[in-house]
């Protein structure tokens, strides 16, 4: 891969191209990186309003129909619902995983077999969380596993 940068002070804004044969698993890692990089989600944090980085996201659950952002700095509360999250952050490599839970794809360590055709996610924080069967095919798609 060859990367060629030029700078130009009359320039208003900075504008990225990439010129390829064909869209690559690298590239396409890679653009994902770029589009993660300045998106922000709000969240509560003791009755204050705060933004977090999309990329920082370990996964999404909802507990008694509240939702909830894991980070590896905490856990956050979201106003929205998980259908809501869902919805926003597909295109941000997050997938359902089971029912309640979204998890960040770039987060993850390693996969595992399970009973019963479940798949078990190790985090990069160590974190362990269950794929459901129901989920397990759409899961192993999207991974190109």
């Amino acid at each position: 891969m060859k990367i060629t940068i030029q700078t130009d002070a009359s320039v208003q804004e900075t504008t990225l191209s990439i010129t390829c044969r064909e869209i690559t698993p690298e590239l396409e890692r890679l653009i994902e990186a770029l589009r993660l990089s300045d998106k922000k989600l709000s969240v509560r944090v003791n009755g204050e309003i705060r933004l977090i980085d999309l990329k920082s996201i370990l996964y999404v659950e909802t507990v008694e129909r509240n939702s909830f952002i894991y980070t590896e700095d905490g856990v956050f509360e979201s106003q929205l619902r998980l259908y809501e999250l869902e919805a926003m952050l597909t295109e941000h490599n997050f997938i359902r995983v089971n029912k309640s839970t979204l998890v960040n794809l770039n987060m993850i360590e390693s996969l595992k077999s399970d009973i019963d055709r479940r798949i078990r996610v190790t985090l990069k924080n160590g974190y362990q969380l269950i794929i459901s069967r129901a989920y397990a095919e759409d899961f192993k798609s999207k991974l190109g596993v």
